[in-house]
């Protein structure tokens, strides 16, 4: 399994998740979305939006980074995917200069899990308080939450989980990988030779 950004292509899919798990997303742009895919099936796991908003430079506000619109198909529930998806927004919005995030959720306790600690309506930065409004049309329960990037850790059993699901634990060559019959030692394959 492996988070990457999604590609201009993957628009119409990721508009039918959204569609499917009843995400609003007004200012939908594809660009800003990351997706887990599965390496040996190119399937295609879940799905996350990291969005900046600009600040109000007039008012000295600074940028306002929002994860939004997490989402994990159902087959890989459990598995450790939606942690994978939040390391990536993580390290993608550090990079952009960024050290904390904001996400306005109705699973609270999720994202918890992670460091994410709830915060206060009337703390939310601008535009947050709005969009708190706009979510809660489709989600009445959301809560505002905020991480500090310094805070953020996945948790070692989702890292483990997701380990212990896909093997990655288990790098050791077999001598069944290299044509080898381990029961009498000779080569399973004819080489010609």
């Amino acid at each position: 399994m492996f988070a990457r950004d999604a590609k201009n292509h993957e628009e119409v899919w990721l508009l039918d998740r959204l569609d499917e798990y009843g995400f609003e997303d007004p200012a939908f742009r594809s660009r800003d979305y990351v997706l887990a895919v599965d390496e040996d099936t190119n399937e295609r796991a879940g799905f996350a939006r990291l969005r900046v908003h600009a600040g109000d430079t007039t008012d000295g506000d600074e940028r306002v980074c929002e994860f939004t619109n997490i989402g994990v198909l159902t087959d890989w529930r459990g598995r450790g995917v939606g942690a994978h998806l939040l390391e990536y927004l993580v390290e993608d919005a550090r990079t952009q200069g960024l050290d904390e995030a904001y996400a306005l959720t109705d699973e609270p306790e999720y994202l918890k899990q992670f460091g994410f600690d709830r915060v206060d309506e009337a703390d939310l930065p601008s535009p947050l308080g709005d969009r708190l409004s706009a979510t809660r049309e489709y989600q009445p329960d959301a809560e505002p939450l905020r991480v500090a990037f310094d805070a953020f850790e996945v948790p070692e059993r989702l890292r483990r989980r997701f380990a212990d699901d896909h093997g990655e634990d288990d790098d050791a060559d077999t001598a069944e990988d290299f044509g080898i019959d381990s029961d009498s030692a000779t080569y399973k394959y004819d080489t010609g030779g």
